[in-house]
């Protein structure tokens, strides 16, 4: 309809000029015109030809995408149709498998406690099993050093004879191996009395008055139980621990009041300046 116009104004215009020129000219620019006009209108052709073209194509697109629209709209429907349907008649059912997934939880919860506990006993058992083999080691240890020892004779006739001799170190040792290894023979006591001995030449009070004590609990009946008692009470007073001494040394005096142990605390107790027995309360 365009292009009809178009062309209706390109003829009116040409007469115009045709009527308006001379006639001289009007051969020449005739043709010119005409060529003009023509190349114009088969331009407009062209234009409204492009023009219907993507129209169309438009209007394709458009369709198209209107159905898939309608289809889209159409699906959705039934989707919201079917779930409503779904929740009428499933309602309880719903419910139902609400509670079932709820129990559900609540059992694992469950299982994940036991496996805890369980977890907990196996590692319980683990460290038993550990603590049973690291002990069962050490007392193979023990066992093969113990084998290799020297019989029990020996070895403290060994420590005996270092010690007479000075060689401290050396009977020390020998000593210590001996209660490591016979703990329970009658002559470790012997053996812990000279430990302490040898603690007490050196100064160190404290290890002579543990090894004392282990004479005095573990042997109270041996024969360097009241030598233990008295020198226990002079390394007490040697640490310092005045008051301790004197009720150690007392001690002696009353359990042993006829021995040289006897004698030498209460010669200790003179220099002290304090009384060899403890004074009786009012009344006693």
């Amino acid at each position: 309809m365009k292009t009809h116009r178009y062309s209706s104004i390109v003829v009116l215009l040409i007469a115009i000029c045709v009527y308006g020129m001379p006639a001289w000219g009007v051969s020449k620019e005739m043709v010119q015109l005409q060529t003009q006009v023509q190349g114009l209108q088969d331009q407009m052709t062209q234009m409204q030809t492009s023009f219907n073209e993507r129209m169309g194509v438009m209007q394709h697109l458009m369709d198209q995408n209107t159905d898939s629209m309608n289809k889209v709209a159409a699906s959705i429907t039934a989707v919201q149709s079917s779930l409503e349907k779904l929740q009428t008649d499933n309602g309880g059912k719903v419910e139902q498998l609400s509670g079932q997934i709820q129990a559900l939880n609540d059992s694992i919860d469950e299982l994940k406690a036991r496996l805890t506990k369980v977890s907990k006993q196996l590692e319980d058992i683990q460290a038993a099993q550990q603590s049973v083999a690291a002990g069962q080691a050490a007392q193979q240890a023990q066992q093969q050093a113990l084998a290799q020892a020297p019989p029990p004779d020996v070895l403290y006739n060994n420590g005996l004879r270092d010690y007479n001799a000075a060689k401290n170190d050396l009977a020390k040792q020998e000593f210590s191996d001996y209660v490591k290894f016979y703990p329970n023979t009658d002559l470790a006591g012997n053996a812990y009395f000279y430990l302490a001995e040898l603690a007490y030449k050196q100064g160190n009070f404290q290890e002579a008055v543990t090894n004392y004590d282990q004479v005095l609990q573990n042997f109270p009946t041996g024969n360097k139980a009241p030598s233990s008692d008295l020198k226990k009470g002079l390394s007490l007073i040697e640490l310092g621990k005045k008051d301790d001494g004197i009720a150690q040394l007392r001690h002696v005096i009353q359990r042993y009041p006829r021995s040289n142990e006897a004698l030498q605390a209460k010669d200790r107790l003179r220099k002290l300046g304090v009384a060899t027995t403890a004074a009786r309360a009012p009344g006693e």
